[in-house]
Formats: structure tokens, C-alpha cells, sequence
């Protein structure tokens, strides 16, 4: 049982600001529980938003959000509340001991992750515990800013109109427990989307970057790659339904692969429910699922996508567990050399299924055989075939099969002897992001991308452009 109220947190109080870590100490100071969890987290971010080769709006905002997590015996009570004061703070802690004390046995009920044998003043000197935190601002635009309107100065010139928005987000995640542990992990998360327009708004082509400061953001490359396919859209060619050799570049098999990532969970498959389920019972784990040796893994010290290296659960669920918190994470191969390796693991689900405790990490990398070709490469090697710009309003359609429908968006392009030769109408597709990986008959070379469908929710990926042979385009859809 839970008392939950989600929400995001400021620890402002009547006299002057507490900061997060002493939140967290004030309230495992306060917990009458036998064990307690303590998370706040604290976030700022920064936009620009642009439309018709001008910004419209700007601004900076801030959040919080306070997490106590109480623990009786086997049972759990947890609470997330946003705006906390500091005089508010013992009736958090009280309603969180009440929740617990109310609370049937939790199933998951694991002995809360201490630091046995760490020396704590030295890791949490080593991860910053008492460094302030250090809010993103307007200024991470200080450079990328006038590049835009270096953009917007030349798509005015050519007839071309720019829409879209750079987002800036940090995250100070302080995690405390009565076991001793004071973890902390500043996570910074951007991205920038641009949509090009022609000026009779007849033509559209999309494209996005992730990045953890824009410093590395091009915004004139981003821009000549628009008006290439603004371009290649002058001639419009119908096509027809059916199984096209397909190229996707790295943004849509992001999309495609993070929900194979989602799906994962270990619970659920060996329950039976999921494509990675075993017939006949257990996990299809240890099964081959492509003839190459590709690996789909997440890395928490990956470089350019690095992300915390502990758990984070603000709540328990089929695949993830409050009693978890602070397990350590590192590289975890979901596939490896073509072979299904890991599914998302508590400790409890790793011990009803025999497998290794996987917890879920926040990036994603896919990789193919060393040599791969670049995105250009690959359409330059095509005979006949689609080049996708990206997907949309992706939807599950059967997990059994981890069937997915959706729709292209933003460019759909004819090759013919390695050059793109115009536009074709949109598609809905049916596919399983798991049968295309037995499919597969180029992996291409993996780069850093920004998922169109899921960027909101998870940006941290690094994938490569795939060819399929016979991508399934079940219906021309009308979206533009």
C-alpha cells in the first residue's frame, strides 16, 4: 500500500532554503520506520521556442519533488510531494511511517541496499554529495543562440521557414537511506528539434539532435540537411502500399528499439506475456534473435550519454523496486552478438527467474559488425529502395509479437541507383522491432541520435542506420 501524490519539489522554507541534503537527512532523522529511503530531486530548465524563422518565446523554470519511502517489516508506504517546506516535512515522513504500517507485505520486500564495505565519506566526496546544486540557465544558448539566427537568416533568404524548440534540463538527484547511503547524480538532458517548411508550407522535412550542453549542437549542418530535403521534395512520387527495401536512420530505429528496451521486463516474460517469453514457460533469454553480431546494450558511463549509475525507483513495479534503490549499475548487454541476453531485473524477479539482477538503465546503445557504413553510404549503395526521415505515434498492436503500427513522418524518400530522385507519400507500418532483427541486411554505423516518438521520455541513445529488405508499409496514410 502507498500513499502516492506525484508532483515536482521545492524545498523553500519561511527564513531561508534548506538545501536537498539536508531534506534528506532532516527526513531519516524524522522516520519512526525500521527503514527508510529518501529521494529529492531538483530540476531546472530552459527553452527556446521559434516559429517562421523567429523566436517566440523563451524562459527558465524550476522543480522539485521530495520522495519518502518508509519501510515495517515487509512493509512499504511511499509519498512524492511537490513544494515541500520544511515545516511540511514531518508530516510527510509521518504519512509515508503510516502507509508503511498499514501496508500488507510487499512482495518485493528486499533488505534495503547499504554501503557494506564502502567507505561512505569517500563516495559521497566523490560524487559531490555536498556540492550546491547548479540549476541549467538561458546562458547554455550563449553560443547556439546566434547560430540559429545565422539559420534563420538563410532560410529566410532561400524561402525556407524554420519552426521548433531547443530544450536545456538538468537534474540533482539526491538519494539517502537509513543504510547509510548518500548518492547523488546531476544528469543534464537537451535537445533541439527543427521542422523546415517550404514557403508555401507544401513541403515539411523534420530533423533533431540530443545533447548534454549544445556546445555540440551544428546548427548550419542541421540546416543544409533540411533544405537537401526540401529539395528532394520538389518531385512527389505515389507509391503504393506493400514490403519496400527500407532504410531507416538512426532516429527511427531509436524509436524502434527503445520500445523493444521497454518491453523487456523479465517479470512479465517469464509470466508468459511477452514476446520474450519462452513457449512452454521461462524467458527467452540465451535465444538468438539475429544472424548478426549485434549488441543492444545500456552503459551508464557511456561516453556523451552517461547517466546515473545507481537506481533510482520513486515507486515499485513489474519492473523496477523501491527496495533496489542505490544498486549499483553498470554495462548490461541486452543483446549480445545477435543473442538475447538480459531482460530488466529487481532483485526480486531475478530470483524468481535464476537470472542476474538487470535493473534498467537510462540510455541505450545498439551496435553492429566493426565497418559499418554511414547513413550517406548506405543510400549511395541502394538499387531501389525508401529512405525514412523518422516514426510516429508509435503503438503497441500485439505483445506477443511486440507488433507495432505507426506512421512516417516529415520525409519519405525514393532511391534509385544510390541518389534520391523525390518524395513519396506517408505510410502507416506494422512491424516487431524483434522479427526485424532477424531481417536485417545492413547494420550501418552507430552515431548519436534523438528518438522523434519517445525524446520526451528517453533521449540518451546512440544507434546505427539499418536496411530492411521488405519493411512492412501496410497502408498510405495522409499525414504530412
Amino acid at each position: 500500500m502507498s500513499d502516492h501524490l506525484s508532483g515536482g519539489v521545492s524545498s523553500g522554507v519561511s527564513g531561508g532554503l534548506v538545501t536537498p541534503q539536508e531534506t534528506v537527512e532532516r527526513a531519516l532523522a524524522l522516520s519512526e520506520a525500521d527503514g527508510c529511503v529518501v529521494i529529492v530531486d531538483e530540476g531546472s530548465t530552459a527553452n527556446l521556442r521559434f516559429a517562421g524563422n523567429t523566436l517566440t518565446t523563451n524562459g527558465v523554470a524550476r522543480s522539485s519533488r521530495l520522495t519518502v519511502i518508509s519501510v515495517v517489516g515487509a512493509g512499504v508506504g511511499v509519498v512524492s510531494r511537490s513544494a515541500v517546506r520544511d515545516g511540511q516535512l514531518a508530516d510527510v515522513v509521518a504519512a509515508a511511517d503510516r502507509a508503511a504500517r498499514a501496508a500488507r507485505p510487499s512482495e518485493d520486500a528486499r533488505p534495503l541496499v547499504g554501503m557494506d564495505g564502502v567507505d561512505t565519506e569517500a563516495a559521497n566526496t566523490a560524487a559531490g554529495w555536498d556540492r550546491p546544486v547548479e540549476p541549467t540557465s538561458i546562458d547554455v544558448f550563449g553560443g547556439f543562440a546566434p547560430a540559429l539566427g545565422e539559420a534563420f537568416a538563410a532560410a529566410d533568404a532561400s524561402g525556407r521557414r524554420l519552426y521548433g524548440f531547443a530544450e536545456h534540463i538538468v537534474t540533482s538527484t539526491f538519494v539517502g537511506s537509513s543504510t547509510g547511503l548518500r548518492l547523488r547524480h546531476d544528469q543534464p538532458t537537451g535537445r533541439l528539434e527543427l521542422n523546415a517548411k517550404s514557403a508555401d508550407l507544401s513541403r515539411s522535412a523534420w530533423t533533431g539532435v540530443a545533447t548534454r550542453d549544445f556546445a555540440d549542437v551544428d546548427v548550419a549542418a542541421l540546416d543544409a540537411t533540411l533544405s537537401r530535403r526540401l529539395d528532394w521534395a520538389k518531385r512527389r512520387i505515389d507509391l503504393e502500399p506493400g514490403r519496400y527495401e527500407t532504410i531507416l536512420p538512426p532516429t527511427a530505429v531509436s524509436d524502434l528499439m527503445i520500445y523493444l528496451y521497454w518491453s523487456s521486463g523479465a517479470r512479465d516474460a517469464a509470466d508468459g506475456r511477452t514476446v520474450f517469453s519462452r513457449p512452454g514457460g521461462g524467458t527467452r533469454v540465451g535465444e538468438r534473435l539475429s544472424p548478426h553480431p549485434i549488441s543492444l546494450y545500456s552503459d551508464p558511463a557511456h561516453p556523451g550519454i552517461a547517466c546515473a549509475p545507481f537506481v533510482v525507483a520513486h515507486a515499485s513495479g513489474r519492473e523496477q523496486s523501491v527496495f533496489d534503490n542505490g544498486l549499483p549499475l553498470g554495462r548490461t548487454e541486452w543483446i549480445s552478438d545477435g543473442t538475447l541476453a538480459n531482460l530488466v531485473q529487481t532483485r526480486h524477479s531475478a530470483e524468481l527467474t535464476g537470472l542476474a539482477a538487470t535493473p534498467q538503465i537510462d540510455n541505450l546503445v545498439m551496435e553492429g559488425p566493426a565497418g559499418g557504413r554511414s547513413l550517406e553510404e548506405m543510400v549511395a549503395s541502394t538499387e531501389r529502395g525508401l529512405l525514412l526521415t523518422c516514426l510516429w505515434y508509435i503503438r503497441e498492436v500485439d505483445p506477443q509479437s511486440l507488433l507495432l503500427t505507426g506512421l512516417t513522418r516529415d520525409g519519405v524518400y525514393l532511391v534509385e541507383n544510390g541518389e534520391v530522385v523525390g518524395e513519396v507519400n506517408n505510410f502507416r507500418f506494422n512491424e516487431s522491432p524483434v522479427d526485424l532483427l532477424g531481417r536485417l541486411t545492413e547494420v550501418g554505423a552507430s552515431v548519436p541520435t534523438l528518438p522523434r516518438e519517445w525524446g520526451d521520455w528517453f533521449n540518451r541513445a546512440v544507434m546505427p542506420p539499418v536496411r530492411v529488405p521488405d519493411f512492412n508499409m501496410s497502408t498510405v496514410s495522409q499525414a504530412s
